[in-house]
């Protein structure tokens, strides 16, 4: 058995990616269209308010969760010991009781498709928005 590593090869690294990432592609800019520019709050509105950027607006299509597939962006999520057991029973139920094999991964990105859709319908009164506040 050789002791070389193996490692990628220059086409795998720099492959074109045909999924979907969560930073929007910039568009040529088309200088024969006339644009207005958007209005400024004034100074009280933007001390008032929370957001100074305007929402990005969710179609149907970036509702369901990505599933199983290659996921490019990563995020780093700290979990007590309490949680991630948590989150291994879930895991555990789900393929013992509903015959579910799916990752703990698949069941974030589950979970959060669910809060962020509850979060757009129900505003101030979803389930996140009142955790968070402690009510």
């Amino acid at each position: 058995m050789s002791r070389r590593v193996s490692l990628p090869g220059a086409d795998e690294l720099f492959r074109q990616s045909t999924t979907l990432s969560a930073v929007p592609s910039v568009s040529p800019i088309d200088h024969n269209e006339i644009t207005t520019p958007a209005p400024t709050p004034s100074n009280s509105a933007a001390k008032n308010s929370v957001r100074t950027t305007p929402r990005r607006r969710v179609n149907t299509f970036d509702k369901s969760p990505s599933g199983r597939e290659r996921h490019d962006e990563k995020i780093t999520v700290y979990l007590s010991p309490e949680e991630l057991y948590d989150l291994e029973q879930a895991r555990l139920a789900l393929r013992g009781d509903l015959g579910l094999a799916v990752d703990r991964g698949r069941i974030v990105r589950e979970s959060l498709a669910i809060i962020i859709a509850d979060l757009e319908t129900k505003g101030d009164q979803s389930i996140i928005a009142r955790r968070l506040r402690g009510k």
